[in-house]
């Protein structure tokens, strides 16, 4: 089906769910519910994240074991911008946003992070696809911008 078709109102209401399941995952990642986080991607998803573009994460469990291994002192900060939704059909849309990523290391005071590093912009392009539980990642792959040393 293509976008044209879809009825009156229901493009809008596509795309704010979209817009809104990518802005949920910053917060989620950021808060390290990951678990929630895992339960926004389809059971056979892949995930190719930002600081490793080329290797693919395959299927919701690797996907929440993949997101378990941060360290727990790591803490990061993400700032999704620019989502742009194509709806494809009623059932399909594809997604680019750009992110702004800081990190650091918890404070054991549990105040501002120590050890910041420098932020790193970078994109993530989605496929997304309509479930029984709503909008999910069919994939989604992100990379990093890095200025040329």
């Amino acid at each position: 089906m293509k976008a044209a078709t879809i009825p009156p109102g229901d493009e809008a209401a596509i795309r704010l769910a979209c817009a809104d399941l990518i802005v949920r995952y910053a917060y989620l990642n950021d808060e390290r519910r990951f678990d929630e986080l895992a339960a926004l991607f389809t059971e056979d998803a892949v995930l190719f994240r930002p600081s490793a573009p080329e290797r693919p994460i395959e299927g919701r469990p690797a996907i929440l074991a993949a997101l378990g291994k941060r360290p727990p002192e790591t803490v990061t900060f993400h700032v999704t911008s620019d989502v742009l939704v194509e709806v494809d059909s009623a059932t399909a849309a594809r997604c680019r946003s750009r992110i702004l990523m800081m990190s650091g290391t918890r404070s054991p005071e549990g105040g501002a992070p120590t050890d910041v590093r420098p932020a790193v912009p970078g994109v993530f392009i989605d496929h997304l696809r309509l479930t029984a539980d709503g909008w999910r990642f069919a994939s989604r792959r992100g990379s990093l911008w890095l200025p040329p040393t």
